[in-house]
C-alpha cells in the first residue's frame, strides 16, 4: 500500500511543492502573522538571525581549515607515493568532458593542463564528450584529437543525440558517453572497479598533482567501490575580467565551496568530481530526465547502497571560470540564469522524498539526516536575504501597538547588531579570497585594491539579484509545475 503511494504522481508532486511552498510562507511570514502575533515573528526572526550567525561563523571556520590542509598537501609527493603502491598501474582514468558550444580555446586550455599532469602512469584517456545537435561538433573534435591525441592513451568523442524521455544538459551527456566508456573497457578486459571516472567541465582547470592525488587517495580507500572523490571548483580563472558584482559572487560561491571540503559527514561534490565506473553503472549511470546532476548522483548512489556512499575530499584546488559574456548586461542575465539552473537543485528533494520511502535497508535516522540537510540547504538560499535585511523591519510598522513595546522597539536594532556580527566575518573571507587568488595567480594589483574593498558594499544588493531572486524564481516555477530549460553558460 505504501509503495503504491509513494509511487503516485500526486505524493511526487508534494515533494516538488513541499520546500518551495514553506520558501514562500517564511518570506511572507512577518506580513501575514504580525497583526496577529507580532512576538511569534520577531522570535522567528531573532532565531533564525542567530542561527545564520552560528553558520557564518561555522563557514569561517571550516573555510579556514579547508585552507590550511590544501596548504598542508600541496607539497606531497602524490606522484611519488602512488610508485611504492603495486596496484597503481592498473587504475585505468577516463576523464569525461561534456560539452556544447563551448569555446574551443576554453577546452584547450582545459586540456593543457591535463597534459601539464605529474601523473607517472599512461593511462589517462580523454573522452570528448559532445552533443550532436552541435553543427560544429565534429570540427571541434577533429581539432582537438590533433593537437592533443598523443598526450593520452586514447581520445574517445561521442556525439549525444536527444531522444524521448531524456532532458538537454551534463546528465543526458554524460550518460550516453560513460555508455561508450563501458563498452571499450569491456572489449579491453578493464576492471570497472579499478577504472576511475572524472567528470570534468570545459573550462575546469585540473592542478597539476590531481591524478596523482585522486590515484593515491582511491587506492587507500578501504570503501573506494562506494565513494566519490572532489575538490572545490573555485571560480578565479577570469577573476579580473569580470564586471565586479559578479566577482563579489564568484568570491563568495569559491570560499563556500572551500568551506564545504572540509566538512567531511556532510560533504556532496559539485562539478567536478570523480568516482569509479563500477559504482556509475551499478546506479544505470545519471538519470537522463534532471538538469542539476551533481548531487543527484550522489542521492541515486545513496538509495542503492546506503549510508556507505561518501564524497571524500582531495586538498588541491581546480581552478575554474565564473560567468563571463563580454558585456556587463549579458553577464548579467548569464549569471542569473546560471544560479537558476543551480536552484533548480530543489527537485532533488522530490527525489528524496519518493525514494526515502521504499528505501528499507537505510536506517531512518539516516535518511532524515540527508533529507534534512538537503531541505535547509534549498530553504536557506532564497529566504534568508528577506529574514536577515527587512524582516525585523516589518512587524512594528504592520502592527503599530507592537511597535510601543520593548521587544518591538529593540527587534530592528538587535537583528542590525547580529547581521553586523555575522558580516564581520567578511573579513576572513576576504582574507581567504585574496590569499587564495595569489595561488592561482590572480593577484590583487595596488590599482584594483580601491573597487576590490567599496565593491563590498554592495554585497546584499548582489545576493539578493544574484542568489535570492534567481533561486525563488527556481522555487517557484516548481510550484506551480513550471519546468525550466537547461541553457549553457556563455563563457567568453
Amino acid at each position: 500500500m505504501l509503495d503504491r503511494i509513494v509511487r503516485s504522481k500526486y505524493f511526487h508532486r508534494l515533494g516538488e511543492m513541499l520546500v518551495p511552498f514553506f520558501t514562500w510562507v517564511i518570506i511572507l511570514l512577518p506580513l501575514w502573522l504580525s497583526p496577529f502575533h507580532p512576538a511569534i515573528v520577531a522570535y522567528f526572526i531573532i532565531a533564525f538571525d542567530l542561527y545564520f550567525l552560528v553558520k557564518s561563523i561555522l563557514t569561517a571556520y571550516y573555510a579556514t581549515l579547508s585552507y590550511s590542509l590544501i596548504r598542508s598537501f600541496q607539497n606531497v609527493a602524490f606522484d611519488k607515493n602512488i610508485q611504492t603502491i603495486k596496484e597503481a598501474p592498473g587504475i585505468q582514468h577516463f576523464v569525461i568532458i561534456p560539452n556544447y558550444k563551448e569555446p574551443i580555446y576554453k577546452i584547450h586550455d582545459t586540456l593543457q593542463a591535463m597534459v601539464n599532469s605529474d601523473y607517472p602512469y599512461e593511462t589517462i584517456h580523454l573522452v570528448l564528450a559532445f552533443e550532436k545537435r552541435e553543427d560544429e561538433a565534429i570540427s571541434k573534435a577533429k581539432e582537438l584529437r590533433d593537437r592533443w591525441g598523443f598526450h593520452f592513451k586514447d581520445v574517445l568523442c561521442s556525439y549525444h543525440e536527444l531522444i524521448e524521455g531524456e532532458v538537454p544538459g551534463k546528465a543526458s551527456n554524460q550518460t550516453f558517453a560513460a555508455r561508450i566508456v563501458e563498452k571499450y573497457c569491456i572489449d579491453r578486459g578493464y576492471d570497472f572497479k579499478n577504472t576511475l571516472i572524472t567528470v570534468c567541465d570545459a573550462d575546469s582547470l585540473l592542478p597539476k598533482n590531481f591524478f596523482s592525488y585522486l590515484t593515491f587517495e582511491f587506492l587507500k580507500d578501504t570503501e573506494k567501490d562506494f565513494h566519490f572523490y572532489w575538490a572545490p571548483v573555485l571560480l578565479y580563472n577570469n577573476f579580473w575580467q569580470l564586471p565586479f558584482f559578479v566577482r563579489i559572487q564568484a568570491t563568495l560561491s569559491s570560499i563556500l565551496r572551500l568551506a564545504f571540503l572540509s566538512q567531511k559527514n556532510q560533504l556532496i561534490h559539485i562539478s567536478t568530481y570523480s568516482t569509479n565506473l563500477w559504482l556509475l553503472k551499478e546506479i544505470d549511470y545519471w538519470d537522463v530526465d534532471i538538469i542539476p546532476e551533481d548531487w543527484h548522483v550522489y542521492y541515486q548512489a545513496f538509495f542503492k547502497f546506503g549510508q556507505r556512499v561518501r564524497t571524500l575530499p582531495l586538498y588541491t584546488i581546480v581552478n575554474g571560470d565564473a560567468v563571463y559574456s563580454g558585456t556587463t548586461m549579458k553577464t548579467f542575465i548569464n549569471r542569473y540564469e546560471q544560479e537558476k539552473r543551480w536552484a533548480w537543485g530543489v527537485t532533488d528533494i522530490s527525489y528524496f522524498w519518493n525514494n526515502m520511502f521504499i528505501a528499507r535497508h537505510i536506517p531512518w535516522s539516516v535518511k532524515a539526516k540527508r533529507f534534512f540537510y538537503l531541505v535547509e540547504t534549498h530553504l536557506l538560499w532564497p529566504t534568508s536575504f528577506f529574514i536577515l535585511t527587512v524582516s525585523g523591519w516589518i512587524p512594528p510598522i504592520i502592527n503599530p501597538t507592537f511597535k510601543r513595546t520593548v521587544l518591538g522597539f529593540i527587534l530592528p536594532r538587535l537583528t542590525g547588531f547580529i547581521l553586523t556580527l555575522a558580516t564581520a566575518m567578511l573579513i576572513l573571507y576576504i582574507y581567504l579570497d585574496v590569499k587564495l587568488r595569489s595561488k592561482l595567480n590572480q593577484k590583487t594589483k595596488l590599482v584594483n585594491l580601491p573597487l576590490f574593498l567599496v565593491q563590498w558594499y554592495l554585497l546584499p544588493l548582489v545576493s539578493l539579484v544574484l542568489s535570492s531572486l534567481p533561486a525563488l524564481d527556481a522555487h517557484t516555477r516548481l510550484l506551480f509545475g513550471k519546468k525550466i530549460t537547461y541553457k549553457v553558460t556563455e563563457k567568453i
